[in-house]
């Protein structure tokens, strides 16, 4: 097939070039227009991130297209119904980087259980002293998961392999997954109530919005660590900092912030386009959590492993090659 790939890096090109070489390949850095898919006629298949917008004027321009590979998990950039008329199939990229962020939920508990950080602080200083650095065990510890899908999953695996006590909350729960994880479902009150540590693993909706807020901080347990890698509007931010003042919230690892910028996927982030439209710095500059010393932030990196960003590629190229062999994965069409 002929195949035009758009919004792509350099290495991403060699990476495509040299798996999919038996098809006709075209790469563009920049993201696919109506006038873009003008010198592209003949393309019997494309493949684009979010901000490209596929639509009737971009499909217009396309008659001989018969697949739609979008390299992101969602497709509101896609015209879907109109793909769907013209018989068009689109597919995505429906799951990436589970164990990734799972891996930096705990490459942040581990940070704040171990002081990983104040500590390198303080050696950048020559300062070798331990005074002030204890950390705790993981071992034996509570970990309340709220949202048990693919991510919530792995934390659990993990959770367990440090043989940590595991509760669950999830709004559909499965009995079978919690025997064979080895984990026990509770109320999300429960875990307020028993976590020694509380990591957040659910999408934003207006039922996960502010989960943890300034009414229920109170009802945490003491020291309890505060982990969220899903979305920042999930906690309110008062309420961090309140329970860090008055000593209920022993301190917090958070990959994402209340008021970052809204973002649709997750290597948005990664995006030269992004940079432009969202300045994360002037987000962060005067964050109040940023002068707590038992809180650590990262920029919105959870998702960020050279494996996670091949995984979007290699099921790029299985959405393609299974086409082109009679076959559809992973279609929405």
């Amino acid at each position: 097939m002929k195949v035009s790939f758009f919004e792509l890096e350099k290495w991403e090109e060699k990476f495509l070039g040299e798996r999919l070489s038996r098809h006709s390949l075209e790469f563009f850095s920049r993201e696919l227009t109506p006038g873009r898919a003008k010198k592209i006629p003949d393309s019997e298949a494309i493949a684009v991130f979010i901000y490209s917008q596929v639509n009737k004027n971009v499909l217009d321009a396309l008659p001989k297209l018969k697949l739609v590979a979008t390299m992101s998990t969602g497709f509101n950039h896609i015209d879907v119904a109109e793909c769907k008329k013209r018989g068009i199939t689109v597919c995505n990229v429906p799951t990436y980087g589970e164990n990734t962020v799972a891996e930096h939920t705990f490459a942040l508990l581990l940070a704040i259980s171990r002081k990983i950080h104040l500590s390198y602080e303080r050696t950048q200083k020559a300062d070798f002293s331990a005074k002030g650095l204890e950390g705790f065990d993981l071992k034996g510890k509570t970990i309340g998961v709220v949202g048990c899908g693919h991510i919530g999953e792995h934390v659990v695996r993990i959770a367990k392999g440090f043989e940590m006590n595991v509760l669950v909350t999830e709004v559909h729960p499965e009995k079978a997954k919690a025997k064979e994880l080895g984990f026990t479902y509770a109320s999300f009150g429960e875990l307020l109530s028993k976590a020694d540590v509380l990591s957040f693993h659910v999408p934003l909706t207006p039922e996960t919005k502010h989960m943890l807020n300034m009414e229920n901080i109170s009802k945490l347990k003491k020291g309890c660590v505060v982990i969220n890698t899903s979305r920042g509007e999930v906690i309110e931010t008062e309420a961090i900092l309140k329970g860090l003042s008055k000593g209920i919230i022993g301190g917090a690892g958070l990959d994402v912030l209340e008021g970052e910028c809204f973002i649709r996927e997750e290597k948005q982030v990664l995006h030269e386009k992004f940079a432009k439209e969202c300045d994360l710095r002037a987000v962060l500059r005067n964050h109040l959590l940023l002068k707590e010393p038992n809180v650590l932030i990262t920029p919105h990196n959870a998702f960020n492993s050279r494996e996670a960003l091949q995984r979007i590629l290699e099921t790029t190229i299985q959405n393609i090659e299974a086409f082109s062999k009679g076959k559809k994965i992973n279609a929405v069409t």
